[in-house]
This record gives C-alpha cells, structure tokens and sequence, in this order.
C-alpha cells in the first residue's frame, strides 16, 4: 500500500487509478467440467518464472553448500572454536531476516530489478570475503555480508509485476520448487566441492554463482513495463501490525522458526558425527544422496493428507512427534551410521514435508490482500530461527558436547509439538484475485458489499491501486458468473 494510504471504511483503497484494468474474462470462466479453465502462461511469463527461479535457486544453493561441509574444515581457521563455528553456519539468518522485508519495500521505490542487483552483489561480495578468510571472524563477517543480500521479497514482487494473476500461483511455485531443490542438491553437492577444492573454493564458486544470477536477471528475465503493488506476493508495511496480532500465523511463524532452528543446529555436529562413524568427509555424499531422495518420495502422500483440512492437524503432530524422536535418536545412536541414515531420512522427509504445507497453511490463514506480508513475516521467522540454531548449536556443543546440540533440537521439536497441537485446522479457502474494470465513481460505494453477497466468497478486499480485488473464496460454492458480473458493475 502506498505511504499515508489506509482502507477506508467501504473497504475501497482511497486511491484510484486513472487508467483503464481489463477484466481477463477467461479466467472466470468454467469448462465443461465445471471447473474454471487455467489459460497458459505465455512466453514472457515463462522466461520470467524460469530466470527468477534460477536466480533464487543459485543464490539458495550458495547459501547451503555450506552447511554439510564447514563443521569439518572449520578447524583449519585462526580463532575457530565450536561457538564461532556454529555463528558461521548461522550468521547469513539475522541480516536475512532484518534485511528482507525492508528490501522488498525498497524495489517499490526504486525499481525490482535494481534492488537484486544490489542484493547478488552483497551476496558476491560477502561470498569473496569469506573465500579470503584466514579466520573464523572474517568468514562470519562474509556470511553475514551473504545474507544482507536478501532479495527474496524483491524476486516475489518482479514475478508477480511480469505475471498475470491467473497464472501468478504457478510462477511462485515454480520459484519454491527451485529452492527445494537447491537445499537437495547442496547436500550432494557441498561434500564433494568441499574435498575438491576445500570450504574456500566452495565460498568462490558461490561468488561466481552470484554473478551468474546477475546474467540470469540481465539475459532472461524481462523488465516490467511498470511496477505495482502486489499485496498477495510482497509485505506491505501498514499490514504488519494485523499479521503479528493473528495468533494462528503467529503459530504458524513459530512452527518454521523451529524448524529451522533444528535443522541448522543439527548441522553443526552431523557432519563430525559421520565422520566418527568411519565414513570419510569425501563419501559423505553417498549418505545424503539416497536419503535426500527417499524424503522427497516418502513426504508425498504427508502432503496429500494436509491438503485434506479435517487431516492437517493428524499430520503436524506427526511431523513434529516424528521429529522430536529422530532428534532424541540422534543424541543416543550417532555413533552408528546405519542409524544416522535412518535419522536422517526421518529428519528429511518432516523437513520437506513442513517446508511445502506450512506455506500453504500461512495462504490459507491468511485475511485476503494480507497474503504477501504474512509471508513476508513467515520467511522472516525462518531466517531467525537459522541464526540462533548456529547460535544455540555452536554454544551447546562448546559447552556440553555433540550429543547437546542434537537434545537443542529435540527441545525445539518439543516446543514445535506443544505448538501444533493448538493449530485449529483452517477453512478450506481459496485466495483468489479478481480482475475489475474500472467502474464509475458512483458505482464504487457498496462494492465489496455486491462481492460479499456472491454465494461463495466468504472475505473481499478492494485495492484499486492494483486493480484488483483480493477474495477468498469456497471454490465447492462460488458463482463465479455472479462473482464476474459484479467485478464488472452489471
């Protein structure tokens, strides 16, 4: 929302547009099926889904090829201790999360494509810093350099400037995908660079991976014709105050910061654990590979479940029992590599699951026209929670040992069930935009009142300034050729 704009009390957004927004009229129709027919995305649409997923995915994988790596070559560096060595695991989570939000609101200002290109070269640079390090205090220095390059927001926001609504949720996805992927591929990855060319040839290869992205947004991913805002993929700042008073996203935020919390921790000992075992840091590929790939097959028909909204609940106390035991597993069997593997296809397989339904739970809580800063503040969550999981893992292993870091994550997995099981399931809703054309003045009044009345759609919020309206609806009730007529003042 524009600076020193607020919701009037008809619901309008207070500024009008002068200029004309066309109603996509296929978008509401229904096919035979009855279903409502999903146009294509054109050529742009896909160059744009494709180059920004890229360019998520790179910076992503830089960001996590680390994490199976760094434990073990980390004594190499002046001043290392366990403490210090978690902070670099988990430095790049705080400037992320401080950073992300307002460099979202900056790319409204002056420009999307210019806002990334700041972040990758924040990204390039802290990754040569920490290329050149000779001390763990200079690699924490280039981690936190890495994450202060937090485009996520501004990415979210260019896709959605070069992507038509109907089609909008697809290129996000594709963008989330790429992330998921790049977490899989940097744990193969990481341990076989890692032998190659050591934990600094790794920190120069994500440099370089940072100006590929810079070639991706430059080459491949169109320019906008014009910018807007885009409550339903960027936060919004007068937002924030109802999004941190909702206390079932607040739930949700928790959730993913816990998550993370134990994820990140646990890889400042697993590494050193598998080493212990016998298998050498340069095979620790084989470990991961056939792990990784188990979990994304075994969370499949978890996700099939959540997406059923009287199962959802079953599903998150399962993931965070399932989770609370695999980290109490690993404090009593990290000696054994047979149960490490097993531990870790338990630990991967929650991991993914909660990474793709708790985004989804956050969507569907979500009031209409929030969506976008609701997220905002859930990514936010989850970068914290990377920060103090070095934080917390590098201190308990300084001054406990191993097994404490693992009996830190399993504190979190206790607090992540303690919190699920407050969950109410949320309603089965749909946000869903709807193009308007512009209406007369006078037809403004009572708008939201005319959409509110189409069988189906249970919340309407009307930004003129996007030239949209941002509803949620019942897609088992909706009339959407009501919803179409009165979008379009008949």
């Amino acid at each position: 929302m524009p600076a020193g704009a607020a919701p009037c009390r008809s619901g309008l957004h207070p500024r009008v547009p002068r200029y004309p927004v066309q109603v996509e009229v296929p978008k509401l129709h229904q096919s035979a099926s009855g279903r409502r027919a999903i146009p294509p995305m054109n050529h742009q649409e896909r160059r744009a889904a494709a180059g920004l997923a890229g360019i998520f995915a790179l910076r992503m994988l830089g960001l996590f090829m680390i994490l199976p790596v760094f434990a073990l070559y980390a004594h190499d560096l002046a001043g290392a201790t366990p403490l210090l060595v978690g902070l670099a695991i988990g430095a790049y989570g705080l400037t992320q999360a401080l950073l992300q939000i307002p460099f979202g609101v900056l790319s409204d200002r002056i420009g999307r494509k210019s806002v990334i290109y700041v972040g990758l070269m924040l990204f390039a640079l802290g990754s040569v810093v920490a290329a050149a390090a000779e001390s763990i205090q200079w690699v924490i220095i280039g981690r936190a350099l890495q994450g202060s390059g937090a485009v996520a927001a501004a990415i979210t926001a260019l896709a959605a400037d070069l992507t038509r609504e109907s089609v909008r949720t697809r290129a996000m996805a594709a963008i989330g995908v790429s992330v998921a992927l790049s977490f899989a591929a940097a744990l193969v990855l990481g341990p076989v660079l890692g032998n190659l060319m050591g934990v600094a040839g790794i920190f120069w290869l994500t440099g370089g991976l940072a100006l590929l992205g810079m070639a991706l947004l430059a080459g491949v991913v169109p320019s906008p014709a014009s910018s807007a805002i885009h409550r339903d993929a960027q936060p919004v700042l007068v937002q924030l105050g109802g999004v941190l008073r909702d206390g079932q996203l607040l739930r949700l935020d928790t959730g993913v910061f816990l998550l993370h919390l134990t994820m990140v921790s646990l890889f400042v000992v697993l590494p050193l654990s598998l080493n212990d075992t016998g298998l050498a840091a340069a095979r620790h590929w084989q470990l991961y590979l056939p792990v990784v790939l188990a979990a994304i097959l075994l969370m499949v028909p978890f996700i099939i479940a959540a997406e059923q909204g009287a199962r959802v609940r079953g599903v998150l106390l399962g993931s965070a029992a399932a989770l609370l035991v695999a980290l109490l597993g690993f404090a009593l069997l990290h000696n054994s590599l047979w149960a490490l593997a097993l531990l870790l296809t338990v630990m991967f397989t929650v991991f993914n699951l909660l990474e793709a339904v708790l985004p989804s739970l956050v969507s569907k809580v979500a009031s209409a026209g929030a969506k976008g800063t609701a997220m905002g503040v859930f990514s936010s969550a989850q970068f914290v929670g990377a920060f103090l999981g070095g934080l917390l893992g590098g201190l308990a292993h300084e001054r406990l040992g191993p097994e404490a870091v693992y009996l830190v994550g399993a504190g979190a997995a206790c607090a992540w069930l303690l919190v699920a099981a407050t969950l109410r399931p949320p309603r089965q809703l749909t946000l869903h935009l709807l193009p308007m054309a512009e209406l007369p003045a006078a037809a403004l009044p009572g708008l939201r009142e005319r959409l509110l009345a189409v069988p189906g759609v249970e919340e309407a919020v009307i930004a003129l300034d996007e030239g949209v309206a941002h509803l949620k609806v019942d897609n088992h009730r909706v009339d959407w050729a009501r919803l179409q007529a009165a979008a379009t003042g008949a």
